[in-house]
């Protein structure tokens, strides 16, 4: 499965000077037997990015990437799939769809980038931050400002 788009990867740099962001990819599937993922960083290869079972039907891989923009798809039991919990997805030329991740250049910019797509609420919990699946340098501690302070009196 290839896709000969160009995507701001910088995958021509060489890793020169290029800073790595740390990426966990998840997915749940209870009898799947194997899953990987394939996308422009492992060059559509699946047998690169194998993911670990939990063994309760959680899948897990984490990885390293430079920050860009890149498209993927699960393998799961050798059916490539695009992964059900991505936040955005394009059409690929095979008449399927390609999940897209988008890796910011740093934690701040991560958060910057999920702020500006979630709606005000009461709560951080409450929004689509809390139950992502692919966390990309999403590592601060987050702060409750909703949540007054208790005083003694």
């Amino acid at each position: 499965m290839k896709h000969n788009h160009n995507h701001d990867n910088a995958h021509g740099t060489h890793g020169v000077g290029i800073q790595l962001v740390p990426v966990r990819f998840e997915f749940t599937h209870p009898t799947a037997k194997t899953v990987c993922i394939a996308g422009t960083f492992n060059h559509w290869q699946p047998e690169a990015k194998t993911l670990h079972s939990t063994g309760t039907g959680i899948w897990w891989k984490e990885t390293n990437l430079a920050p860009g923009s890149y498209e993927y798809c699960l393998v799961v039991d050798g059916k490539w799939m695009p992964d059900p919990l991505a936040r955005e997805s394009v059409a690929n030329p095979f008449g399927g769809r390609n999940s897209v991740l988008r890796v910011a250049s740093s934690p701040e910019a991560a958060h910057l980038a999920d702020a500006e797509n979630i709606p005000l609420q009461n709560d951080r919990l409450g929004g689509a931050v809390a139950g992502d699946h692919i966390v990309a340098g999403e590592n601060l501690p987050l702060k409750n400002i909703n949540k007054p302070k208790n005083k003694k009196t």
